[in-house]
């Protein structure tokens, strides 16, 4: 992903500073959400604002890329499909972005270690998936840094991607997590997949996720759902038909 650089404005007089209104970071809970309305392109506007808004926190929903798609998965808990997944991902030549609770990182090693020998990025989801703006600045810095060192010492891996827990941030949060090194990675589509007692049909599935893809699109998957494992070699397919590279 193209990383957005922004250069901050000095300000020349002591006297102008003072007069100035200080802008206070806000430590305000948002649950995000990249919403529905689409602009000429396919692309939710609420996915862009947040581009627009946060960039300087290192912090996207989308990708400059118009002619790509993202495939993120998020990795909470192991429910058999993600060996699966990475089955279909090889045979499409298709690399992904998976972000590891700390629990999972621990547990499922050798699906981890796969990961990383087939080309995938891991990203850090929280070593225990706690809501970032719900802690203190020292709780929320344990919580990225303590996965982060755990996976560098275990699989010699440095993760650079973030994920919300809970889909829950705050600019405090934000900040916090550019301080520790890293990139905050949100999403411009996702859907009811998570839901291991109500999956989605598979073929509503499919038509639904096609419906809605847009350039530079970072796409959220849940690597529990049994849906997403059905149809994900025929969703890379119809993707790549639309002229998306993935």
């Amino acid at each position: 992903m193209n990383r957005w650089i922004y250069a901050a404005g000095s300000v020349g007089m002591l006297a102008a500073a003072v007069s100035m209104p200080v802008c206070a970071v806000s430590s305000a809970v948002i649950g995000y959400g990249q919403g529905t309305a689409v602009n000429d392109e396919n692309c939710p506007i609420d996915a862009l604002s947040f581009d627009a808004q946060y960039a300087g926190y290192d912090a996207y929903a989308t990708t400059p890329d118009k002619n790509r798609i993202i495939l993120t998965f998020d990795q909470g808990y192991e429910n058999g499909y993600t060996a699966q997944i990475l089955d279909t991902l090889k045979e499409k030549d298709v690399s992904a972005l998976f972000f590891l609770t700390g629990d999972y990182a621990k547990k499922e090693s050798a699906l981890v270690q796969r990961m990383i020998e087939e080309g995938h990025m891991l990203g850090n989801h929280g070593m225990t998936h706690a809501s970032l703006p719900t802690l203190t600045k020292s709780e929320a810095e344990r919580e990225i840094m303590d996965l982060h060192q755990y996976v560098l010492d275990t699989y010699d891996y440095e993760m650079q991607y973030f994920r919300c827990p809970c889909g829950e941030y705050s600019e405090t949060a934000l900040e916090t997590i550019q301080s520790c090194g890293y990139r905050t990675i949100f999403w411009s589509d996702a859907y009811v997949d998570w839901n291991v007692d109500d999956q989605p049909d598979p073929s509503q599935a499919l038509t639904r996720l096609i419906d809605h893809a847009h350039g530079g699109e970072i796409l959220l998957l849940h690597s529990v759902s049994a849906t997403n494992a059905e149809i994900l070699g025929a969703l890379i397919d119809a993707l790549r038909e639309k002229g998306f590279t993935l």
